[in-house]
């Protein structure tokens, strides 16, 4: 029923390269991504030759050193290129984000031998990650991890179990994080743990009310032997790093987020300007009409929010609180544009036969991922007011 193609968005990028870049992107999600993503998502179904075509087009490294297989691209850039992927399929781009903050501890903390061993492989070579900061009983209250590292002369013997890890059981590096000392924040160190060690495993994946192509499950740890060389950073500098690296891997959700919700629109208006009530487009009535404004404005005040935040990345200066704001809004918006959506196509909406009410199941999770968006307003908050009194 749709008739009106969506036009492509009109972005602001800041060099020719990168507006290659997002042409590629484009084509690949158009050839590759987007006419499977339907039947892929109800089967269940990982596309690993995705993230292989990916990797191999230069785009699994975008913000890193191109001395280690990166694309030196600034952060405006690769969440632009992120939105992109998600528009066509959710599973894609946010694989891409996590896969992204499962390499930056390497990346922004690793020694230069660790780097030029590990990097180019990760960057560029085909490998998938992922991240494991959550625990069963250690969401929010990430400090409170109860996984385990021992020192057993040269290596480290990791004992524990990660929860929610996106690429569970399927990744070929997993970057953990473990306690090697006191309780609290400053006893916990960052690893770099092979997918293949001995002792490492994936249960089986949750079942989910949507992104089911996505891999979500706990990993075992066994008894995981590494060597103090994938050791990243210092002793107890673990849960700084992995704050670090959620604070741009916020700004990957955000991105993630408004390309759902971007495909959301297009699927509305195109419904909207082709469906005939009345001897007319539903389009043309007013109170539709002002639904689609709506979408559209904070749509783009999520893309606009999310790009001031990289900007402050890109620049040095401090984000923390602007990537708060922007996975907050834009996720937020994701729930809402994807719902609005559902309701524009009336009774269409609520079947398989068009994309919006997978795109509705799938943007519950944004508002989950990488700090609730209750913890994002507490991030917030304390940037505005300092730190809670007790």
């Amino acid at each position: 029923m749709p008739d009106r193609a969506p036009q492509p968005v009109d972005r602001q990028l800041p060099t020719d390269e990168a507006r290659d870049l997002i042409s590629l992107v484009r084509d690949i999600a158009q050839r590759e991504i987007a006419p499977k993503a339907a039947e892929e998502e109800d089967a269940g179904r990982f596309p690993r030759e995705v993230f292989t075509l990916l990797s191999e087009s230069g785009l699994l490294g975008l913000p890193y050193d191109s001395e280690y297989g990166g694309g030196d691209q600034p952060y405006e850039v690769y969440l632009q290129v992120l939105e992109e992927l998600a528009a066509a399929r959710l599973t894609v781009g946010l694989g891409v984000s996590v896969h992204t903050l499962a390499s930056y501890a390497l990346a922004a903390y690793g020694t230069k031998q660790q780097q030029v061993e590990h990097l180019p492989a990760i960057l560029g070579g085909g490998l998938l990650g992922a991240y494991c900061l959550s625990e069963p009983s250690s969401g929010s209250d990430a400090a409170s991890l109860r996984t385990r590292a021992v020192r057993d002369g040269e290596d480290w013997v990791i004992t524990g179990t990660k929860a929610w890890i996106t690429h569970g059981g399927i990744a070929d590096f997993y970057t953990v994080m473990a306690r090697t000392g006191e309780e609290g924040p400053r006893g916990i160190t960052a690893f770099l743990v092979p997918g293949d060690a001995e002792g490492l495993s994936g249960a089986l994946p949750e079942k989910k009310m949507g992104m089911k192509g996505s891999p979500t499950a706990q990993v075992h740890l066994d008894g995981v032997r590494v060597p103090d060389e994938r050791r990243i950073g210092e002793e107890g500098q673990g849960f700084a790093i992995a704050l670090s690296a959620l604070d741009s891997g916020r700004l990957g959700i955000a991105a993630c987020a408004i390309g759902l919700a971007q495909a959301a629109l297009d699927e509305a208006v195109a419904y909207a300007t082709g469906r005939q009530q009345f001897g007319r487009p539903i389009a043309d009535f007013q109170g539709l009409r002002f639904m689609l404004a709506d979408m559209a404005t904070q749509i783009e005040a999520g893309r606009a929010l999310y790009l001031a935040a990289a900007r402050l990345r890109d620049a040095g200066r401090p984000f923390a609180k602007q990537a708060a704001m922007a996975k907050l809004h834009c996720t937020d918006t994701a729930m809402k544009v994807t719902t609005d959506a559902v309701q524009v196509l009336g009774g269409y909406g609520y079947t398989a036969d068009f994309p919006v009410e997978r795109y509705m199941r799938e943007a519950k999770v944004l508002q989950i991922v990488e700090g609730t968006n209750q913890i994002q307003r507490m991030v917030i908050a304390r940037h505005l007011a300092g730190p809670e009194t007790r």
